[in-house]
């Protein structure tokens, strides 16, 4: 077993997890997402794409690609959650629909990542 590639592992998994953390609750209630879990998420999901650099497999590209839309859209989730809220309020159910709906969006691509990464970890015979 390589650390690296646990260590790589373990980033594309968490970035998941914490992104499903974010957008587990309804949509409409602000109690039911942080604004520090997504923030934790961003964080993450930059590190994991950070790792996700070095691979130049067409594997790697397209773990790369997905990394770079979860990126994209956690952060325009909480540009939107700046943009939209006032720093002393909590989001209406509008808003924070809103902003669940462009995390949902990196849900997806991060979902993608992992079976991406295990069906090539399924498919290598080592």
């Amino acid at each position: 077993m390589k650390l690296e590639r646990v260590v790589f592992g373990f980033f594309i998994v968490l970035a998941l997890a914490l992104n499903v953390v974010f957008v587990s609750g309804d949509f409409e209630t602000p109690e039911h997402h942080s604004i520090w879990v997504l923030t934790i998420a961003i964080v993450v999901s930059l590190i994991a794409t950070g790792l996700k650099l070095g691979d130049r497999t067409q594997v790697g590209s397209i773990l790369l690609a997905t990394s770079l839309v979860a990126d994209l859209l956690l952060i325009t989730s909480r540009v939107v959650w700046i943009v939209m809220v006032d720093e002393a309020e909590v989001p209406d159910a509008y808003q924070m629909a809103a902003i669940v709906s462009w995390a949902s969006g990196a849900l997806v691509a991060n979902l993608i990542s992992v079976i991406v990464l295990v069906s090539d970890a399924l498919m290598s015979r080592h």
